[in-house]
């Protein structure tokens, strides 16, 4: 039963979705809407197929950009969270400023980095870095603020020193935050380097919306939102996969 449930569970979705795209098909094809208004699926899919290679060719240099901004978020906030659990001080100043930083919407601050920076890899990097570095640094400094007190007290009678007690329970037990807001934070990288490459650039998908929304050929634009999808569903799963190698303890806590 539990099988049937599992894969019951699994193809609903998909049947879900299937029947939404028949739906999509069937509205436009009856009352006749123009592909430059709302394309259908299948002219979509057309379109996917035709400009595959030029798509490719973009996205290899949005993948580029969202990867290395990824990469340097990661590498910030782990040290910013390092920093901010172990000195309160500097938690109590720099998480507020965190917090209020994600007020100011990166569609406004772009602009800046390509005046600043030029046309370049930089203001895009640096978009990607923005999105990215909020989810994650919030979510390790949480995860490493909520370990239960009794479990430090145990280490501290055991003999263990500060660093002991951060690399043995409390690194470990943030990592399982942080994790999640590394998932959040890989769907954002990708939207971060199409924002920046809406505004500045020469080559990537948000360059190739930019130009297809111009020419109104919104099939083209939905085949690369399709393609924007794909790419951050894997970049999800990848960062899932990881996590499992990287937190065994998260399992055996699951199964208990």
């Amino acid at each position: 039963m539990k099988k049937l449930r599992n894969i019951g569970s699994r193809i609903a979705p998909i049947i879900f979705f299937v029947l939404l795209i028949i739906l999509w098909e069937l509205i436009v094809h009856i009352n006749g809407v123009k592909a430059y208004i709302l394309p259908s699926p299948s002219v979509i899919m057309k379109a996917l197929i035709k400009d595959s290679g030029l798509l490719l060719e973009h996205s290899k240099i949005t993948m580029y950009e969202a990867f290395l901004g990824f990469l340097i978020a990661i590498l910030l906030s782990l040290a910013l969270s390092i920093i901010m659990d172990a000195f309160t001080l500097i938690k109590k100043c720099l998480y507020p400023l965190i917090i209020v930083s994600q007020t100011v919407p990166i569609i406004a601050l772009a602009p800046l980095f390509i005046i600043w920076f030029g046309f370049g890899i930089m203001p895009k990097v640096i978009v990607v870095v923005m999105v990215c570095f909020f989810p994650m640094v919030i979510s390790l400094v949480d995860g490493m603020a909520s370990v239960d007190e009794e479990y430090i007290n145990h280490f501290r009678l055991m003999g263990a020193n500060k660093i002991q007690i951060f690399f043995n329970l409390k690194l470990p037990y943030g990592l399982i935050n942080f994790f999640s807001g590394m998932r959040i934070a890989a769907t954002y990288s990708i939207m971060g380097a199409i924002i920046g490459e809406w505004l500045g650039g020469e080559k990537g998908l948000g360059i190739y919306m930019v130009r297809a929304k111009s020419a109104y050929a919104l099939d083209k634009v939905f085949a690369a939102i399709i393609i924007v999808v794909v790419l951050s569903i894997i970049c999800v799963n990848f960062i899932k996969f990881i996590e499992k190698i990287a937190t065994p303890w998260k399992k055996i806590n699951n199964k208990r």
